[in-house]
């Protein structure tokens, strides 16, 4: 397919004092692997390996579930007022925004994300860890009162461990999303990171320890999914999880986790549609909808990766869309002028690359097909748009999960909601229109847990993200996340005379014999 023969690493743009290895981190501790193993973690630029992480298994995840067990059951965590928390996740994020910069190159070096977006993804970590800090404290619970008869009131209480399995996709930001609520509620954690990037979740140990959250709070276990996942997923003291990944990954959770009954949240896969009417402003349409599908280099669950568009103005969104697409910079992912950096590893450069194959024999290309010109090494991949695409494609209905985009022509409303459901995935959706009543009626029709209209990816932290069908189960963000969090305890109080019926009464005994010196 292309040459891939990766040239010498240039150490140049390699971060300076990077880990000699990555370990685990349980109770308060960097260990190895119970058994020793390793694995070994790629640089996408090259795929050369630049360091080996220890690979955990059931025997690590054992360890790491006790510490956290212990923190939980014996530790001050739970039992702190969520100012006292908040505090402590208050200095968190300080940290974490005054490294942005270091983090931003160690996500950048390990993911291949432009370094540019990924300064913009540790800011957002810090962000994340502020709002649950501020919100654990402003939480109210509800309150239900009868006057002179009954209180009830609710009781949020930490659940226990709570097992969080990240991808590697913007993932030190993707952590402090399940990382700041569940920390925020009291809970304590274990964290399995994707093996792809390893690194920046190595960072959370020295961040933690340096804001004061007490030992054993969070542990961290790297490792397969097939191995350290599994682990988790089965352990009978972690009563809940919450996964981000792909949707058959999601699947074999579910079975996994059904015998213990454990709440469970997952954001799974998503063929976002982008719909373009006639009458939306095409300027901003086209730009969004060329940021949507190639920024984090198309590794984004919400990218908008089916265009549709509105027949009046196809030929022209196409035209504009296919010569701006060949405009998107790809290059190196230290550089500040890159857009598109390199995929995050060799294996899925080869998933992608053969949807692009795929691709080729399904719409008509307009962009891309390739690797770029001067980056024919390492897992670079040029941004690529097929048109005249037909919703019975591969590339319409199945995740590419890179920046590849399909574009179809549509004729009605009618036309417009039918491709936009007509895939298993329901996760996101943009709308670009000037008609008012349209939006909200077409938002409402729409199967995803997301709308956007005439936005792009805009999204406030109260709201609710998640997705329907095949894209996930449940919802975090905001209180939803507090929800997930928590076990919810009604308490009932009797204000008044107490209101239940008697059942088998008896008659009134008879008086004592006042002469009987024991009338007992």
């Amino acid at each position: 397919m292309t040459d891939t023969t990766a040239p010498a690493l240039d150490r140049r743009h390699v971060p300076a004092d990077l880990p000699a290895r990555i370990q685990h981190y349980i109770d308060g501790q960097f260990v190895d692997s119970v058994d020793g193993d390793t694995f070994d973690v790629l640089e996408p630029v090259s795929n050369e390996v630049y360091v080996q992480a220890a690979a955990g298994k059931k025997a690590d995840i054992e360890l790491a579930v006790a510490a956290a067990r212990r923190a939980f059951t014996d530790g001050p965590w739970p039992k702190m007022l969520p100012r006292e928390r908040s505090r402590i996740l208050h200095r968190i994020a300080d940290i974490v925004e005054s490294r942005d910069a270091r983090l931003a190159e160690l996500e950048s070096f390990d993911s291949g994300l432009p370094i540019t977006q990924a300064l913009g993804q540790a800011r957002r970590a810090a962000e994340n860890f502020r709002f649950f800090a501020d919100l654990i404290v402003a939480q109210a619970d509800d309150t239900f009162k009868v006057p002179g008869r009954q209180i009830n009131y609710v009781n949020r209480k930490p659940i226990g461990v709570a097992g969080l399995i990240t991808p590697w996709n913007t993932p030190f930001m993707l952590e402090s999303w399940k990382l700041g609520p569940a920390l925020a509620t009291g809970n304590t954690v274990v964290l399995k990171p994707a093996e792809f990037t390893p690194l920046s979740a190595s960072l959370w140990a020295e961040i933690f320890e340096e804001a004061g959250l007490p030992q054993g709070v969070f542990n961290l276990v790297h490792g397969l999914g097939e191995d350290a996942g599994d682990a988790l997923v089965k352990h009978p003291d972690v009563p809940l999880i919450s996964f981000t990944g792909e949707s058959r990954t999601g699947q074999i959770i579910f079975g996994n986790a059904a015998p213990f009954l454990k709440g469970l949240s997952m954001e799974l896969g998503g063929k976002s549609p982008a719909i373009v009417f006639a009458d939306a402003d095409l300027d901003a349409a086209v730009d969004a909808t060329i940021f949507g599908v190639f920024s984090l280099n198309g590794e984004r669950c919400t990218a908008g990766s089916r265009i549709l568009v509105q027949r009046d103005v196809y030929d022209e969104f196409v035209e504009r869309y296919g010569a701006q697409a060949k405009r998107v910079k790809v290059g190196y992912p230290h550089d500040p002028a890159t857009e598109v950096g390199a995929l995050v590893h060799p294996e899925h450069f080869e998933k992608v690359m053969g949807y692009v194959e795929i691709g080729k024999t399904e719409g008509r290309l307009i962009a891309g097909g390739g690797q770029p010109e001067g980056f024919e090494f390492g897992n670079f991949v040029a941004p690529t748009a097929f048109a005249d695409v037909s919703p019975d494609a591969r590339i319409f209905q199945e995740e590419i999960f890179g920046p590849v985009v399909a574009i179809t022509p549509f004729d009605t409303d009618e036309e417009a909601l039918a491709l936009a459901n007509n895939t298993k995935y329901g996760l996101a959706a943009y709308v670009w229109t000037n008609d008012l009543k349209r939006a909200h009626n077409f938002a409402q029709n729409i199967e995803a847990g997301m709308v956007w209209l005439n936005s792009n990816n805009v999204r406030d932290l109260r709201t609710p993200f998640g997705g329907v069908k095949a894209s996930g189960l449940g919802h975090e963000g905001g209180y939803r996340s507090i929800d997930f969090y928590t076990d919810q305890q009604a308490v009932h109080i009797t204000l008044g005379a107490v209101h239940n019926p008697t059942f088998g009464k008896q008659a009134a005994p008879a008086e004592p014999d006042l002469d009987d010196p024991d009338p007992r």
